[in-house]
């Protein structure tokens, strides 16, 4: 097969099926289908409630619980994506220990795998590139969650000001953006572990690609727990 440097065409095309993957169900879980809303569209709804309940709840350290524990996930994810760039910086430096564990592999499964360390290190700036979208995701969202926090302190206790619906509104809608930054974060996540894949070939790759896209739809479209989200209950 002609090669493109070290990467060969089918190289390149299984990275164009991870990169629209990637895309397209970031996009699909925002704009989903007017029949089918994704458990991101559900839930914003819900977010929207919370903040109409938050106006009149007294007190509100019930709410105050909430966000901390939201930040208190995005700065987990923080430090695992700081982590796992560190090591994958580290393996640029010295791929030898993944080139022998690729040949091992190789060895137990008589997959044609690829010692080439440049071919390797190229590998792993691609599940670089992954969790650093994903630690610039995690990032913005801890800080946007502290942006509604801010705001839901702004909230008057007085139910019957009308500042009070609005500052609310505010909130709800900054608690949306900082979700979808948390929810971005997370996709990348799971697309740098199918990238990992790419070590094995590039078949492996769309392999992965397909499997971590489907799981992705999975959750986002046909999950029970999309089921008990969409029930709302009377209205």
């Amino acid at each position: 097969m002609h090669m493109l440097g070290p990467l060969s065409p089918l190289d390149f095309l299984a990275l164009a099926v991870l990169v629209l993957a990637w895309f397209l169900t970031g996009w699909l879980s925002v704009h989903p289908p007017a029949g089918r809303p994704s458990v991101t569209v559900l839930m914003a709804q819900y977010r929207r409630d919370w903040m109409e309940q938050f106006v009149t709840r007294q007190p509100r350290i019930f709410d105050a619980s909430i966000i901390d524990s939201l930040r208190q996930g995005t700065a987990f994810f923080v430090s695992t994506c700081l982590i796992a760039i560190g090591g994958g910086v580290a393996l640029i430096g010295d791929p030898t220990p993944l080139a022998n564990l690729a040949s091992d592999i190789n060895a137990e499964t008589a997959l044609p795998l690829v010692a080439d360390q440049a071919l390797i290190k190229i590998k792993v700036i691609v599940v670089l590139f992954f969790l650093a979208e994903a630690l610039l995701k995690f990032i913005w969202s801890h800080r946007v969650f502290g942006y509604c926090a801010i705001l839901m302190a702004a909230v008057p206790n007085d139910p019957a000001d009308p500042v009070a619906q609005h500052r609310a509104a505010q909130a709800a809608e900054v608690n949306i953006q900082a979700a979808k930054g948390f929810n971005s974060g997370l996709r990348s996540i799971y697309f740098a572990l199918g990238t990992l894949a790419w070590l094995i070939g590039p078949l492996a790759l769309i392999t992965a690609t397909v499997f971590v896209t489907g799981v992705q739809l999975r959750r986002e479209f046909f999950s029970h727990s999309r089921r008990a989200i969409l029930d709302r209950g009377p209205v």
